[in-house]
């Protein structure tokens, strides 16, 4: 209860100040008053939502959209709240000022009126993230991108040379809310017509019941060499109340059956080899392992057991802390590693081989597409899916294909 109060006092606070840019504008008593209940409503459907919320149902639309909507009036106010206050950084000492200077002459009006011009530019501003978090939820999250890489390695077997990979991630299927947006995407990951299908965790939010009503979408996925995949932290259904262990453990099981329907080869800390031309290149998958509270399952040793040290290696890891914290610096060679797991936060700014930008840069060192350490690729996808936030603003849904390329590979 008393995190509930606190939230609602600065909430409170943070509306009275953007409250004081509206007013300036605008003088009509009405739209005051819908300014207010608009702000009421938001913010008392997103207590009632988690106040009641139930981690033995786990993460409800409702809940995502409680929270969608109170980040879209949440961030304009904070943009006003920055606005007003820096009028008043100027306000202030010359309301003080006038208190010593006027005394009783200013009849208690220190404070300077604030001015229009201020608050229309503060208006105008904060209608930014106003419109882009109601786009980022209406369409956004299922404006999904097909990013292309090509990857150029002097190891790589001959016979490789123009491999396609497209990898996958993230799906979360239980905060989808359209399944023809996810058959069209389904459908564009076919378009690339890529040699293999590689999944690199978090088929669901919690629950392998999750994936039911997208069976018959996700098994339409095609690739000659096959499909694998990996097992997310979310995946594990850590996230969520069980009657027992055994129910936990069930949900699991059924996820990986379900893998199995529609055509995924499930990598449990395991290596599979595709052979061409008498050549050959190992997928490796390891269960997930993360830094800062996620599980860490992966065993990189027990997945590539059956891996020579100088085979060609592709790496499906979820969660690239493992790439930092483990791969890099293993003494087997991976080549190239793909993961996950950041969503690039759903939210950032990209100019296309230009500038990229996201919070979550301060989390996590590598959280959105290719970096390079020590001679070793790592490609970490934005998601195909969403979490939570049910919308993407500027960080979209993503289809990777990496082409491999033999030759010199360039500093």
């Amino acid at each position: 209860m008393l995190r509930w109060i606190i939230f609602l006092v600065i909430f409170f606070i943070l509306d009275l100040y953007a409250f004081q840019a509206f007013k300036t504008v605008s003088k009509n008593n009405w739209s005051h008053v819908t300014y207010w209940l608009i702000s009421m409503l938001v913010v008392g459907n997103f207590v009632y939502s988690y106040y009641g919320f139930n981690r033995r149902d786990g993460f409800s639309h409702a809940n995502a959209y409680a929270a969608g909507f109170l980040i879209a009036i949440a961030l304009p106010k904070l943009v006003l709240f920055f606005g007003m206050f820096a009028e008043d950084v100027f306000r202030v000492p010359l309301a003080i000022y006038r208190y010593f200077t006027e005394g009783d002459t200013a009849k208690g009006n220190y404070f300077a009126s604030r001015r229009q011009f201020v608050s229309k530019i503060a208006l105008g501003i904060a209608a930014i993230p106003l419109v882009s978090v109601l786009y980022g939820i209406y369409k956004g999250k299922y404006n999904f991108k097909v990013l292309k890489y090509t990857l150029t390695f002097e190891d790589l077997p001959s016979a490789f040379d123009g491999y396609r990979i497209t990898q996958l991630s993230d799906i979360h299927s239980g905060s989808f809310d359209n399944v023809e947006k996810v058959k069209y995407a389904v459908n564009l990951v076919n378009e690339q017509k890529s040699d293999v299908i590689l999944f690199t965790g978090d088929m669901v939010n919690n629950k392998a019941e999750e994936m039911h009503p997208y069976l018959d979408v996700f098994d339409k996925l095609q690739a000659k060499d096959g499909k694998f995949s990996v097992l997310g932290n979310h995946d594990y259904g850590d996230y969520v109340s069980w009657d027992s262990e055994a129910d936990k453990h069930q949900n699991l099981e059924d996820l990986k059956t379900i893998q199995k329907q529609i055509g995924f080869d499930l990598l449990l800390n395991d290596s599979r080899f595709i052979e061409k031309d008498g050549q050959r290149i190992a997928l490796v998958g390891v269960e997930n392992w993360g830094t800062g509270g996620f599980k860490q399952a992966g065993d990189l040793k027990k997945a590539a057991a059956n891996v020579d040290k100088d085979d060609f290696k592709v790496l499906m890891s979820h969660d690239p802390t493992h790439w930092e914290k483990v791969v890099i610096d293993d003494n087997y060679h991976y080549h190239l590693t793909l993961s996950g797991h950041t969503h690039g936060m759903q939210f950032g700014i990209e100019i296309p081989g230009w500038f990229k930008w996201s919070p979550v840069k301060w989390r996590y060192k590598y959280w959105a597409g290719i970096y390079k350490e020590m001679g070793q690729y790592i490609n970490v996808n934005r998601g195909f899916g969403y979490l939570a936030f049910p919308g993407r603003v500027g960080i979209w849904p993503e289809i990777t294909v990496i082409e491999l390329k033999k030759g010199k590979n360039v500093v």
